[in-house]
């Protein structure tokens, strides 16, 4: 009997055991496995073979898992004989042979991804698995092209038909509130009575998509505070002895968090569509509020700053040179100063592609919002001081304008801006200039 006959035979018995080896499994062990579930057509020889590959993935090392992904690119790619064979036959002008070859240039990937995904908890083991594939491609770029098939697949997996919105209260599951905690990214929630006071008080909200495959695992949520006026600081809107307001006579919605909660998700884009149901919801309850803002950071100020600031970069304004060096010579840098900073950082500094190469800012601005206001001193946290030295800006959602906000930004054209924010940034050039 070979090798091959008595792994399968191996295999056969796990699977009528219904229950893992305890042999400790290997990239290699696995792949064969793969390779069954991809020839295999049976319902249950499917569902058996599945199980035991996701199982057997989350044994391995970090190392192994490396090893596994480099032999699944390899062995699941497209079949390039055939495809090479297909075109060479290929009638344009027959719709039959033009379908059979989207099905042949399809990677095998795919195919064994939709299997694996079709065991109970498989979509949560697949996310798990890219984010071992994301951590991966640091060291193996060429992992890249199989993090495009699950960035294709969990595109359509987790469309905004599949999800649903929730609001989350304090009636909530325990399980669902510890993960809000958990995942929160912005402001740390730092015990049950900050998170009660996000998600209970009258004048707050908390949103959340959740997908059925995952029913206690919000993919993202979204923090509201309704207030009275057009925020300048997070302190207030963090700090639980401040008594809440009548929801009814609030005025402004205010996005103070979004928070993205899987990992595996990354580049699978779906805050667009939380914000704008999260505006309807807000308005079917409280018909007087028109005005929704964010506050939102902005990550990465400072380090932009002391790097330029460093390099001397020849290429910026001489006036935006300076004040580079000003802030990053001063804890406390003057507020004219650093407000004329960031509005040039957050309307002027992109990536070759023309998206703003700040993170929040191209999130909000691909959305259709625009550039508000701009606040100094408005997170007064360590953390916060030493990313942005305190800064915090708002975000516009004009319903009117998000539309044509989003195709000016896709269009490379210049960022949405408040007049009046721009008026002010020109007001304190001329303070800066005369003092």
């Amino acid at each position: 009997m070979t090798q091959h006959q008595n792994f399968l035979n191996s295999l056969i018995q796990r699977i009528r055991m219904g229950r893992s080896n305890k042999k400790v499994s290997s990239p290699e062990s696995i792949i064969t496995l793969c390779n069954q579930l991809v020839s295999k057509n049976g319902e249950a020889t499917l569902f058996s073979l599945a199980k035991i590959i996701l199982e057997d993935f989350n044994t391995l090392s970090e190392e192994q898992k490396k090893s596994f992904f480099l032999q699944f690119l390899d062995q699941f790619g497209v079949d390039r004989p055939i495809l090479k064979k297909a075109l060479i036959e290929l009638n344009i002008d027959d719709e039959g042979q033009l379908r059979k070859l989207h099905q042949l240039i399809e990677p095998k990937s795919h195919e064994l991804l939709r299997r694996l995904n079709q065991v109970p908890n498989g979509t949560s083991v697949l996310l798990k698995m890219r984010e071992s594939l994301l951590e991966c491609i640091k060291a193996s770029p060429e992992l890249k092209s199989l993090d495009s098939d699950f960035v294709h697949l969990f595109k359509s997996w987790f469309n905004r038909g599949f999800l649903r919105l929730e609001r989350i209260d304090w009636s909530t599951s325990a399980r669902v509130l510890e993960k809000i905690m958990q995942y929160e990214a912005v402001h740390d929630i730092s015990d049950w009575e900050d998170l009660q006071n996000r998600v209970a008080a009258d004048d707050r909200r908390l949103y959340a998509f959740f997908h059925p495959a995952l029913p206690d695992e919000p993919l993202i949520f979204i923090e509201v505070a309704l207030m009275d006026d057009t925020p300048n600081s997070i302190m207030p809107i963090l700090d639980t002895s401040v008594k809440p307001i009548d929801p009814f006579s609030a005025s402004t919605a205010v996005f103070y968090s979004i928070s993205n909660c899987q990992m595996g998700l990354k580049s699978v884009s779906f805050g667009s569509f939380l914000i704008k149901q999260v505006v309807t919801e807000i308005e079917k309850e409280f018909k007087q509020i028109k005005h929704f803002v964010t506050l939102s950071p902005v990550p990465g100020l400072k380090k932009w700053s002391n790097k330029i600031n460093l390099l001397e970069d020849k290429d910026l304004p001489e006036n935006i040179i300076n004040d580079i060096s000003e802030c990053c010579k001063d804890n406390k840098p003057n507020p004219l100063v650093l407000n004329r900073l960031t509005y040039y950082y957050l309307t002027q500094i992109k990536r070759k592609n023309g998206q703003a190469i700040n993170p929040v800012a191209h999130f909000h601005l691909g959305n259709g919002a625009s550039l508000y206001k701009i606040h100094t001193d408005a997170n007064v946290n360590q953390s916060a001081l030493d990313d942005s030295w305190g800064v915090m800006v708002n975000y516009l959602y004009d319903l009117e304008s998000v539309a044509k906000n989003h195709e000016d930004y896709a269009n490379q054209e210049p960022v949405a801006v408040s007049p009046k924010l721009t008026k002010s940034i020109q007001n304190n050039k001329k303070k800066i200039l005369a003092n």
